[in-house]
């Protein structure tokens, strides 16, 4: 009798849970509210001015997929990717910091590079990198192939010297032939090697996530809960001010408050780029996409849990609003975005986050690593 009322109460209990995801305290079915299309879905709460785009799904795998890594500029870059030879030291490859067992990151949260030297970021995914209109956390290249020439030569990364690596590529015969198939000679040059690496990263794709199969009909494919963050990340958690779209990011800067001005940790973001005051502190928008697999998060890598991150958005994160006398003895001293707003969500709309969260971040992407050119 005991053990028969614990039993009873368990599975009421989970019913009582399941229905207040289900519908809402103002009697809202978010099931059959977001089973409609999507131009039929409540209207996002975003700030005047922004130009935002409704959220979109990704396509299923690609049938030509395997086709396509059997091209030659492609299977090129591939084996470039992760060839540690591109690096001054033989022993660090693009790989290294971009690990498709990792989310095409990795798990630190500032990326170790030549003679265990660390700069101040974290290493962002390349999943889907062939849609950003601008590259690194400060947006400083347009281009895969011009991207790749920073981490290649920085000192603090892969130390190359570009002069020398022709030589050192050339001094292995498969890779002759591997040019020559894809050039049409067997000249090995470093702008060949940047634009190889491109068309292999250019390949980079998220999978379908649940949230993909949820809007391609599949109506089970999301949870209760995960409807319930995905209303919210809509709505009261203001999320699509700056994540919108089907890559989840406004391809945009923002300072959200982890600056760290004048302190150990100080990094001024896209202001090194433009030396323009407004952009001190700004950082690009990192696009949502199979963010579950992607952590540590920020462009120092400071958060690894998502729930403890989405707390301090919860927060308003750390609102730095100088007073105009201190702006004017200080034309640097960064400004909060003032999109950042303190939330009142509750534990169990963070949890609701979370779980959309899990909804856009697929399976992790499968790529063994190839056998190298010796």
């Amino acid at each position: 009798m005991y053990k028969t009322g614990i039993v009873s109460l368990v599975l009421i209990g989970g019913i009582v849970c399941c229905l207040s995801f289900m519908q809402r305290k103002d009697g809202t079915d978010l099931r059959a509210v977001y089973s409609q299309p999507v131009d039929k879905w409540p209207a996002p709460h975003v700030d005047s001015g922004i130009q935002w785009k409704e959220l979109a799904g990704l396509p299923g795998v690609d049938p030509d997929f395997l086709e396509l890594m059997e091209d030659p500029l492609i299977h090129l870059g591939k084996l470039l990717f992760f060839d540690p030879l591109l690096s001054g030291s033989s022993q660090i490859s693009c790989s290294s910091c971009h690990d498709p067992e990792m989310g095409w990151a990795e798990k630190r949260s500032i990326s170790l590079g030549h003679d265990h030297l660390t700069g101040k970021r974290n290493a962002p995914s390349l999943l889907n990198v062939f849609y950003r209109q601008t590259l690194f956390w400060d947006g400083r290249t347009g281009s895969l192939s011009e991207q790749a020439l920073e981490p290649l030569t920085s000192h603090v990364e892969m130390n190359m010297d570009l002069k020398k690596l022709p030589k050192k590529l050339g001094k292995i015969q498969a890779y002759k032939h591997l040019f020559k198939e894809a050039y049409g000679s067997d000249k090995i040059t470093v702008d060949r090697i940047t634009t190889a690496l491109s068309a292999f990263q250019q390949t980079i794709k998220s999978k379908q996530s649940a949230f993909d199969k949820f809007l391609a009909g599949d109506k089970k494919a999301m949870t209760d809960e995960a409807l319930e963050g995905l209303h919210l990340f809509r709505t009261t958690a203001r999320c699509m001010n700056c994540h919108h779209g089907p890559y989840f990011s406004d391809e945009q800067f923002h300072n959200i408050g982890l600056t760290y001005y004048k302190r150990e940790l100080e990094d001024l973001g896209r202001y090194n780029v433009t030396k323009r005051a407004d952009d001190v502190g700004k950082f690009k928008t990192p696009s949502l996409r199979d963010v579950m697999y992607t952590g540590p998060w920020m462009h120092n890598g400071v958060f690894d849990k998502m729930d403890g991150l989405l707390m301090i958005y919860n927060s308003g994160m750390q609102m730095i609003n100088p007073t105009p006398a201190e702006k004017l003895a200080d034309s640097l001293y960064p400004v909060t975005s003032p999109i950042l707003q303190p939330l009142r969500l509750t534990q169990k709309e963070v949890r609701a986050l979370v779980a959309f969260m899990e909804a856009i971040s697929a399976n992790p992407y499968v790529m063994d690593r190839p056998i190298l050119p010796r």
